[in-house]
């Protein structure tokens, strides 16, 4: 494994007009193993978690959070990792929501 995600928190670059996650949305990730969590909050977004898989050079995970209109809110995603020449992290997401319009989307995860 080329990276590992265990206590690195990340915040979004860019974000398709779709989804939830806002520059003010902050993701405390954590790995052990081939296994990846998370917790994220943050502008609408009042509570999530996500949890999944590593995969060679990607993560595959489902997420869920509530929103500040006490919506459920689930989706799946699929995440390459890059790791540039200081050791920090990008994440380029692509992303389909469970429920609602079932709509896709795209955003970007840098490491802060």
């Amino acid at each position: 494994m080329k990276f590992n995600l265990n206590n690195r928190k990340f915040k979004l670059l860019e974000n398709s007009g779709n989804g939830e996650v806002s520059n003010q949305t902050i993701f405390h990730y954590f790995q052990k193993d081939g296994m990846i969590w998370a917790n994220y909050s943050g502008g609408v977004i009042i509570k999530g978690f996500l949890l999944g898989k590593v995969l060679e050079e990607s993560l595959e995970f489902n997420y869920q959070h509530m929103n500040e209109n006490m919506e459920l809110l689930t989706g799946e995603c699929k995440s390459i990792v890059q790791v540039n020449e200081n050791n920090k992290i990008k994440l380029l997401e692509q992303w389909t929501w469970t429920c609602g319009d079932f709509s896709s989307g795209s955003s970007v995860l840098i490491e802060i």
